[in-house]
């Protein structure tokens, strides 16, 4: 090893060691949490995998799973859906497009607390505008919080709402690096806009688009507040997440083995789509 590298190691060892010791403690210290029966005060006995094998077998894991992959698949596919569609338009001469643009990053700027109490005044109650204005139009009075199925329908939507100008952030910055000139010699050979689209801007910007997906399974997966500040998980479960069943299991119910081994089969899980999706980067890139 040279000097210049010893020098450098010597430098940037005391951030290193700092890094894991914020990162690797917690890490530990929940592992160590989760093979024990304790609570929040007392660290209780050694039980082995008993967390792990309980959760497993719990109904409510499960149907919080469902709920988890459904607010992901939705989060994740309809945001890109929705961000690919603003990225293109915006590409297009239209008039007030910069002022247009910026409008459209306020749902991912506004504080998710802010944007939730909005949320909750236009639908929480038969009261509220939105419904008001479906029992107007003769469809009657649909409780968006408080049926379990318009509940699921109502978070997942305004999960996308929020994460539209993220993808949409991502993916003009994508287009941004395909050359024009491709497009137009696809025009020479008289490709149309479809076969552009599917041959050229997907194929360009795919590295871009996986990279997106697993940062937005990560937002979905990981995301409490969206969930927890419009309907605390209910009605009945139906919009209990896994984080959100982790959070009760803990601050709840006092189960802190329990929520921690929930919070560790969903990490593992974002660990296995991320390297998947990785994978996909790789050969976009290759």
């Amino acid at each position: 090893m040279t000097r210049a590298r010893r020098t450098l190691l010597l430098l940037v060892a005391p951030s290193l060691a700092l890094l894991v010791l914020i990162n690797a403690y917690p890490l530990v210290y929940a592992a160590v949490q989760s093979v024990r029966d304790g609570t929040l005060i007392d660290p209780g006995d050694f039980v082995g995998l008993d967390n792990y094998r309980d959760t497993l077998t719990s109904p409510a894991f499960w149907r919080s799973v469902r709920f988890t992959l459904i607010f992901t698949a939705v989060g994740v596919f309809g945001s890109w859906l929705g961000g690919l569609g603003l990225a293109l338009l915006l590409r297009t001469r239209i008039p007030g497009r910069t002022v247009f643009k910026t409008l459209l990053l306020l749902p991912w700027v506004v504080p998710v607390v802010v944007s939730s109490t909005a949320w909750n005044w236009l639908v929480a109650t038969p009261q509220s505008l939105l419904p008001t204005l479906v029992h107007a139009l003769g469809l009657g009075t649909p409780l968006f919080l408080a049926d379990p199925v318009w509940a699921r329908i109502t978070v997942c939507v305004f999960k996308v709402w929020i994460s539209v100008p993220f993808m949409m952030m991502m993916i003009s910055a994508a287009l941004t690096g395909v050359d024009r000139a491709v497009y137009e010699a696809a025009d020479v050979d008289g490709a149309t806009r479809w076969q552009q689209f599917a041959h050229i801007t997907l194929p360009m910007i795919a590295r871009s688009t996986y990279i997106s997906w697993i940062l937005m399974t990560i937002f979905c997966v990981n995301d409490f507040p969206t969930i927890y500040l419009l309907t605390g998980g209910g009605p009945v479960d139906a919009t209990t997440s896994l984080v959100v069943l982790s959070y009760r299991t803990v601050f709840q119910n006092f189960q802190v083995g329990p929520g921690v081994a929930i919070a560790f089969v969903m990490t593992l899980s974002l660990v296995v789509v991320s390297v998947a999706l990785y994978r996909q980067i790789r050969k976009a890139h290759a």
